[in-house]
């Protein structure tokens, strides 16, 4: 090495001297030596080691003027021994094109050494791939691969690391002497040393890498020549003896088969094979080893398994015009080895190539029975469509000699406007150009074509087709061809690029426009705004109509359901509507292949739009699905959805879709899922999901029922089951809200069930639309929820249900219900049942009540006013008996106790409001009032009917006429019960009535000589303190309480003290302050030191504790300080004295409140003394406000002048 470009003193130490001379004495061998030393193979020529002799004989000669000896040489001989210089990087260049490569890397570190790198060297010598795969070198340099010096890639990584060595070497001894310092490398900051050292750090990083690199080329050829050749022969001859696997095998089929396993989303049985085989990297295929090509997936090696037929053939080399003296002196010792080796890896390229064959084989085939298909249909359109029938055939004919044999996709329909000249030389000189473009928009066929030929064929044609439509003048010139394509290059025109390739051609054909925008829609709608993109609609859906492959459609609908991020309502109704014009167009297969994947894709959408959007297009495709698939996917789709969707709106259109999909489902198996399915979709808690489903979902699985003839016999049974199920279980607490769905569910089947007796009944074939019908009343019918439950939909018209309507209540009327199963069905078993499961419900659970109440009326009123009254009444009517005689007193009459009197009250003797329907109801009313008051029953039932009632203002008359038939009744029972119900009735009543009829009768009532009457209206005078906000009636009311505190007859009243706390605890909270302060506070305050001195301790206790939860109640409300000290506190101590010797847990509570009380009163104190304060600080606030507002009135709008009002003055 030449070491003296290294010493910055050019000062050389001893060994590096003795270093050199043995580095010269290596450089003067012979030329032959030098060849056989650093040829790689047997058959080298000879002239090749010339040069490199010339080069290397001089390595060690000093330089001149900066170039090396060696160079000096090349550029001796290069010149011919003039005196022109050669430029180093000229040298360099033909150095590496000979394949000199060794001498060129003396060169290069010469180069290195003296500071003066070439980038031609640096830019080789640094690329591994030039020392991989020598695949373009002459036949010499490949030979050298399997020479006696090893491969060329290690001799000449160990050229160069032997070099860096030396390198580093010269520099550690330079370091070592004072004179060959560096001073500059030692400077303050530092920073050049720890660069440099970064520098050597990552150059031997880097050459480690590359001898890597090179060692696992060496690996993969060791590996692949593990078995002897013998060895293998014996497996090839023997199929029952399988040859073992080598380790390159194992590592490239570990890596297909964890292709395959990703490709097909086996994601977790990947992970466990990669981390069984931690030692493979799967993510890089030159892991496997390198210089070994990727083969196919496992998919396409099971396809064309059978098509492999490998042919072996032996092969040798043979020497032509080679002198023995050039050969090693060992190389026929080793000939055999080699030729054997050589053989070998023959033996594999023909396999391989012979695999690459079968697999073109097969591809061709399959490929040709395409071309065929493509050319019938071609032909056919030709036929069709074109005016000219002979150019379509001589087109289609020249087609068919391609190479290929495949036409390409656009089928030629274009006129190319990127200009075709008439002279052959010219279109020749394009020919290249343009089958760059064309070759672009055709099959994988055509891109394998390596020329022109077919392209420029179908630009000729173009060109004489266009000849034949459109003639151009030509000029009466004599330019040369070339000159003139020449001339016409300036013309500015893209051809090149994707865009220039789809601008220069114009379709003249639907099917080549239908090809266009398959290629051009893709480009264009992630350019559109998100907001227009609905008009890109159209476009989509028709390209995907009328595209021919398979591909490109399923490209364009996925466009289309990826169209807008978000769609909103407008949106998705315009999609949506595009899909079901796409279905009408394509039949039901292309519906089921190409638009269900993509609803099933976006099933579990990150964005509830997209969700939405296939729940609505399940439904709107389900009338273009075949039934099959109805059934089946689809309902498997929207049952997922419905169970794991999280939105309340994409739930609910899958309830809507749900119900389409129940009116084309024709299997009955399908039954059970479906009424899983509407049990799943009434127990959502969403309200519009449930909505969703007494509108659509109900009324559409009826329907089926209907015609299944499951409607009577399965569907409402199985809820009436679950709801007696229900009771049962509810002994101890029923489930109300599942009590609400199975009867929500029953009253939404009301119409269906009335419509299947008209449709079932003996009259039904006689309704025909003959002379005048009668319309039908507008409110003969409850209002229905949604169309889908309006009887008149379900039959068919509203005139054909005026027709059946009157000849069903002629026959209800007057020819009975013989024959009539549907109905008698309703009569003897569902109406027994429904009466049975009312009289089971708690008669307390309001909630209950009303829900049975809207339910027997809404089926009253559905099935007229004749069926109400002979079939519904009689019924409730038998088992009510509501007759004085029959009751019990003992027991009382246990039926009037439950739900069914409320039940039967509002649900249906309300159902009608004419005369004697009201009659009927007030009779009712005033019967059960009676019979419960005599005979000492709960008043539970006729409660509930008065609240039921009452929240109803068209029924508070009559309920008052029913109460003052209780007020004038000469027992006394009967009018407690009156006064108690009064009540009930004040809530949601005018304050005209309970000033003209109910404060009257109260008053009548207290004027009785009974206690317990005068006792039972007070209840109602404070329910009127509550509601009511006329003065007048107010002290009338304070006048009557004041009468019953203060009057001495009702001072040992115990029963009337304990009511009247318990009211005002009740009305205390929300009665009008004055009342509350005036009349509560004080008279609870003398109650309580009343019962300080109450000698019997039942009754002392009892007041005590209904003191205790009216001050309670109390509490919470804004008490002034003075009341607070001359009442309330009063009464709590008071209260707290009979509680310690009564009840010691309430009296620490009343402990607590009153500590409360007397802390909130000195607070007050407090709060006074300092209001005085507080009110000087403000008043010196608002002047420094207004201060402050003032100066910012006098400023200007300006940034700066609004800053310097913050600033401190200086």
């Amino acid at each position: 090495m030449a070491a003296g470009n290294v010493n910055p003193f050019n000062v050389s130490d001893s060994e590096d001297e003795a270093e050199q001379r043995q580095d010269g004495a290596d450089t003067e061998r012979s030329p032959s030596d030098e060849a056989q030393g650093h040829s790689l193979g047997p058959f080298s020529p000879p002239a090749y080691s010339e040069p490199a002799a010339l080069l290397s004989s001089n390595r060690t000669s000093p330089s001149v003027d900066g170039i090396p000896a060696s160079a000096a040489a090349v550029a001796g001989i290069g010149g011919g021994g003039a005196e022109t210089r050669v430029s180093l990087d000229a040298i360099a260049a033909q150095l590496l094109r000979d394949q000199y490569i060794l001498t060129a890397l003396e060169l290069h570190t010469e180069l290195l050494e003296a500071g003066r790198e070439l980038p031609r060297l640096r830019d080789y010598f640094s690329n591994p791939g030039n020392f991989e795969r020598q695949s373009g070198t002459p036949p010499a340099c490949k030979e050298q691969a399997v020479g006696p010096g090893g491969p060329l890639t290690v001799q000449v990584q160990d050229r160069k690391r032997r070099k860096k060595d030396a390198l580093m070497r010269d520099r550690a001894g330079s370091i070592s002497t004072l004179d060959s310092l560096d001073f500059a490398r030692y400077s303050d900051d530092g920073n050049r040393e720890s660069d440099e050292r970064v520098a050597v750090l990552e150059f031997e990083l880097r050459k480690a890498k590359e001898t890597i690199q090179a060692l696992r080329a060496n690996l993969t050829q060791a590996a692949e020549c593990e078995i002897p050749s013998q060895e293998r022969k014996n497996y090839k001859s023997s199929p029952e003896n399988q040859e073992p696997i080598r380790p390159l095998e194992k590592r490239a089929l570990n890596f297909l088969v964890n292709e395959y396993l990703l490709k097909n989303e086996y994601k977790l049985a990947s992970i466990t094979f990669s981390d069984e085989n931690d030692d493979q990297d799967f993510e890089l295929w030159d892991d496997v080893g390198l210089n070994i090509p990727k083969p196919p997936d496992l998919l396409q090696l099971y396809r064309n398994c059978g098509n492999i037929l490998p042919l072996h053939r032996d092969t040798v080399d043979v020497a032509v015009n080679v002198d023995p003296n050039d050969l090693p002196g060992d190389y026929f010792t080793q000939e055999p080895v080699q030729q054997t080796e050589a053989i070998q890896q023959q033996e594999e390229v023909v396999q391989e190539l012979e695999y690459q064959i079968g697999l073109l084989n097969s591809e061709k085939q399959s490929l040709a029975e395409q071309i065929k298909k493509l050319q019938s249909d071609i032909q056919a359109l030709q036929r069709n469509v074109s005016s000219e029938p002979t150019s379509a055939v001589k087109s289609t004919q020249s087609k068919e000699d391609t190479p290929c044999g495949k036409p390409p996709l656009d089928n030629g329909q274009y006129l190319d406007i990127r200009g075709v000249t008439e002279t052959d030389s010219s279109s020749d000189a394009n020919t290249t150009k343009t089958s760059n473009t064309t070759t672009t928009a055709t099959t994988d066929c055509t891109e394998r074509t390596t020329t022109a030929t077919q392209p420029h064929a179908k630009l000729k044609s173009q060109s004489q087709q266009g000849k034949s439509s459109v003639q151009f003048d030509q000029p009466n010139r004599k330019l040369s061809p070339a000159f003139h394509q020449a001339l016409l290059s300036f013309c500015r025109m893209s051809t090149d690029s994707r865009l220039g390739s789809e601008v220069s051609r114009i379709a003249d054909s639907e099917q080549s426009v239908m090809l266009m925008l398959g290629r051009c829609l893709p480009h264009i709608v992630p350019n559109v705004l998100l907001a227009k993109r609905e008009e890109l609609i159209p476009l989509i859906l028709c390209t995907a109509c009328l595209h021919p492959e398979p591909k490109e459609r399923d490209q364009l609908l996925h466009i289309l359901f990826n169209l807008i991020k978000r769609p909103d309502d407008e949106q998705r109704q315009m999609i949506l509507t595009g899909c079901v014009a796409f279905a009408r167009h394509v039949g039901p297969t292309r519906v089921e292949a190409e638009l269900l994947p993509q609803c099933w894709e976006q099933i579990n959408h990150k964005y509830p739009e997209r969700r939405l959007l296939v729940a609505e297009a399940c439904g709107a495709l389900a009338p273009y699905l075949p039934k099959e698939i109805r059934s089946s996917l689809v309902l498997s789709m929207l049952q997922q959805m419905l169970a794991e969707d999280k939105a309340d709106m994409v739930r609910e259109a899958v309830v809507k879709s749900l119900a389409i999909i129940m009116g084309y489902i024709d299997d009955p198996d399908k039954y059970s899922q479906g009424f899983e399915l509407m049990l799943l979709s009434l127990g959502d808690p969403s309200e519009r999901v449930v909505s969703a489903t007494h509108q659509v979902f109900i009324p559409a699985f009826a329907a089926w029922c209907t015609e299944l003839g499951n409607l009577q016999s399965q569907l409402i049974p199985s809820l009436l089951t679950r709801i007696e199920k229900l009771l049962k279980q509810g002994e101890y607490g029923l489930d109300e809200h599942k009590l609400h769905m199975y009867l929500s569910a029953l009253q939404s089947l009301i119409p269906s069930l009335f419509a299947v007796l008209l449709q079932n009944a003996p009259f039904t074939s006689r309704a025909k639309l003959q002379g005048d019908v009668p319309p039908i009343e507008v409110t003969r019918f409850p209002r229905p929820a949604s169309p889908l439950q309006d009887v008149a939909t379900i039959v068919g018209s509203r005139e054909q249900l005026a027709v059946l309507l009157q000849l069903y209540d002629h026959q209800l009327q007057h020819e009975g219900t013989t024959g009539w199963d549907s109905l008698l069905w309703v009569v003897n078993q569902f109406l027994p049942q429904l009466i049975e499961i009312v009289g089971r419900i708690n008669v307390t659970s309001s909630t209950c009540v009303h829900e049975f109440s809207r339910f027997f009326w809404r089926l009253c009123r559905t099935f007229g006013k004749i069926f109400t009254n002979t079939k519904v009444k009689p019924q409730f009517q038998e088992i009510l008996r509501l007759s004085e005689e029959n009751v019990d007193a003992s027991a009382g009459n246990g039926i009037l106790t439950k739900a069914t009197v409320p039940i039967y009250a509002t649900g249906v003797l309300t159902c009608y409001n004419q005369e004697e329907d009201r009659k009927l109801l007030v009779g009712f009313l005033e019967d059960v009032m009676t019979t419960l008051s005599l005979s000492h029953a709960p008043l539970d039932s006729l409660k509930a009917s008065f609240v039921e009632l009452g929240a109803n203002p068209a029924f508070h008359e009559l309920l008052l006429t029913v109460l003052w038939y209780g007020v004038v009744h000469t027992s006394a029972l009967v009018r407690c019960t009156a006064a108690r119900m009064f009540e009930l009735v004040l809530r949601g009543m005018s304050e005209a009535l309970i000033d003209k009829r109910v404060a009257p009768a109260l008053i009548t009532l207290c004027s009785g000589p009974e206690f317990s009457v005068r006792i039972s209206t007070i209840p109602a005078f404070g329910t009127i303190m509550e509601t009511v906000t006329q003065k007048e009636l107010l002290e009338r009311v304070k006048m009557q309480l004041a009468s019953f505190l203060e009057d001495p007859q009702y001072q040992d009243q115990h029963s009337l003290h304990m009511e009247i706390i318990k009211t005002f605890g009740r009305v205390g909270p929300n009665a009008e302050p004055r009342f509350r302060d005036e009349f509560v506070l004080p008279h609870l305050h003398k109650l309580a030191l009343c019962n300080n001195q109450q000698t019997v301790e039942s009754k002392r206790i009892d007041i005590a504790t209904q003191l205790f939860e009216a001050y309670s109640a109390l509490s919470c409300c804004f008490i002034s300080e003075e009341l607070m000290v001359n009442h309330f506190l009063p009464g709590l101590r008071c209260l707290r004295t009979d509680m310690e010797q009564l009840s010691p847990e309430h009296e620490v509570i009343l402990s607590s409140m009153i500590k409360e009380c007397e802390i909130k009163v000195e607070n007050k104190g407090i709060g006074e003394a300092q209001g005085s304060i507080s009110i000087a600080a403000s008043l010196v606030g608002e002047d420094a406000k207004t201060k402050f507002l003032s100066k910012m009135g006098q400023l200007t709008t300006s940034g700066a002048m609004l800053a310097n009002v913050f600033q401190r003055k200086k």
